[in-house]
Formats: structure tokens, sequence, C-alpha cells
């Protein structure tokens, strides 16, 4: 299934994009799409049903917003340095166990929702990400079919960084990590079943129409899977949480100088296979 949440800011109703592409309104059905839905088998089990059967009421689409198609994230889990080509791109070793870092749950916004440059920020730049959504308390996993089992769905993430931020300020990552808008996820959750080979995903990076990343989920160092298993090693993980996966090679960071880091007035879109498309204007904070 294809779940979603359509609307203004903070008034988001739940939704389903069925196999015509029409937008099926879960209203009636289901709250919210949040942690407490995905935990929830029978509730899926009924929106998987209805859906099928065509009864869910028809939403029109024009000029309606989608916002992040989770709400009440607990927290967002990101993975550094985690495709052996950006690794190489930014002359960095290839880590021998997953770079953890956190995203504030406040950073995300909408698929399709303006993206704030920080003030003073000279070297925002971009990354697309394989993000996955947890479905079951996970903690001290043990193998791969456990971690798998744990996984609700996936979607498109913007890991958007400010590199100067990040790197050249000093103490850790989260000054370049966790300014506003600074995650964009969506527009769809799309379910694990969908998704039987979350390594064999092509990701792509567009800035102003220039395609700037073009790779594959199977350059990930640590796959899916053990990155679930090793997190859950380190904190517990609960129903709605994200973990961002790694982003490939053509970060402007890697590029030769001067480097093109993003500036206000540009556009920047982005997919994943199966995941759906994300566009971005971005404008001064």
């Amino acid at each position: 299934m294809k779940l979603l949440r359509v609307g203004p800011v903070g008034a988001e109703r739940p939704a389903l994009l069925d196999e015509a592409g029409l937008l099926r309104d879960l209203s009636d059905l289901v709250t919210d799409i949040d942690g407490a839905l995905l935990a929830d088998d029978a509730a899926l089990a009924a929106v998987r049903a209805a859906a099928t059967a065509g009864d869910l009421p028809v939403r029109d689409t024009a000029g309606l917003r989608i916002g992040p198609p989770v709400a009440r994230i607990g927290k967002v889990v990101c993975i550094g340095l985690n495709y052996h080509d950006h690794a190489r791109e930014t002359g960095a070793a290839t880590p021998e166990e997953p770079i953890i870092f956190m995203k504030a749950p406040d950073t995300v916004v909408g698929p399709d929702d303006t993206v704030l440059i920080p003030r003073g920020s000279v070297k925002t730049d971009w990354e697309v990400e394989l993000a996955v959504v947890i479905g079951r308390t996970a903690r001290y996993l043990e193998d791969d079919e456990q971690a798998l089992a744990a996984v609700a769905g996936y979607a498109v993430a913007h890991d958007v960084s400010e590199r100067a931020f990040q790197i050249e300020r000093g103490g850790q990552w989260d000054k370049g990590k966790n300014c506003e808008t600074f995650n964009p996820l969506g527009p769809w959750l799309v379910t694990a079943d969908e998704i039987p080979d979350p390594q064999a995903l092509g990701i792509r990076l567009w800035v102003n129409g220039e395609l700037k990343q073009d790779g594959t989920t199977a350059e990930q160092i640590f796959p899916v899977a053990e990155v679930v298993r090793y997190v859950s090693q380190f904190m517990t993980l609960y129903p709605g949480d994200v973990i961002n996966t790694g982003t490939p090679a053509g970060v402007a960071m890697g590029q030769p100088e001067p480097k093109p880091y993003l500036r206000a007035g540009d556009v920047v879109e982005l997919e994943i296979d199966g995941l759906g498309r994300q566009r971005q204007a971005l404008r001064l904070a």
C-alpha cells in the first residue's frame, strides 16, 4: 500500500494512493498514519481490505498539499557515509561500523514543502536517502530476519545538510543537520510487502534540472537489515520511528571547487524507484 497524509500543515488527513493512481480518503477508517496504526495489524488489514474492495471515497488532488507520510515521529536516526561511492568522493575511509547521528523530528516536512537556507549558510547541501519506517518495537534484534520484520515500510527522504555548520563549527554533526525543514519525507509510505528487496532501488536527485545523484541502494555499505539490527543494539526503536540510511555519490561537498552548494531560488527534485518523487524550492530562512 501507498499511505500518505494530505492537507494543511498540522491538519493533514490520512489517505491511500490506489493502484489506479486515485487518492482515497482513509479518515473514516483510521485517525492518522502514525506509529499506532503501523503497529496494528488488524487496522492495516482493514485498510487493505477496503482499498481492495474499492470502498474508500476518492479525494480531489487539485491544489492539495502532501504532508509527511508519518505523524508524530518519535525519532529520526541517520546513518552517515553508508554508500561506497559517497565515501570515495568525500575521501573518507569506509566505516567499520555504521555511523549514527540524529535529526530532530521537527525537521521533517512534506515532500514538496519549501526548504529554508539557514541564516549564515554558505554550504547547504543535498542528500537523497532511502528512509526506513519502523512498525514494531525493536530492541537487541538478533539477525536480518528479525530486522526486516520490524520494518513497516519505506519512503524517500532528503537529508539536507549545512556542511560548514556540520564540519567546521566544532562539536558533532548536529548543527548542520537540524536546521528547520532539513528533512522532507514522502510523498508516500510504501509498505514493506511492496518492496521485496530494499537493496535493488534506483535513487536519484536533480538540482535545477541537472542530474546530480544517480545511484542504487545496492551500493550501501551496511544494507537495510544490518542497519536496523545494528541501531537496535544502542537504542529502542518504536513504531513510527524513521531511519535515514545514507546517500550515494554526487553531493555538492564531493564535487570540485567551486562546489555548487544550494542557494535561494534553486529547485531540488529527488526520487527512489517505487517510492515516489519530491520537489522543493529553496528560499532564505
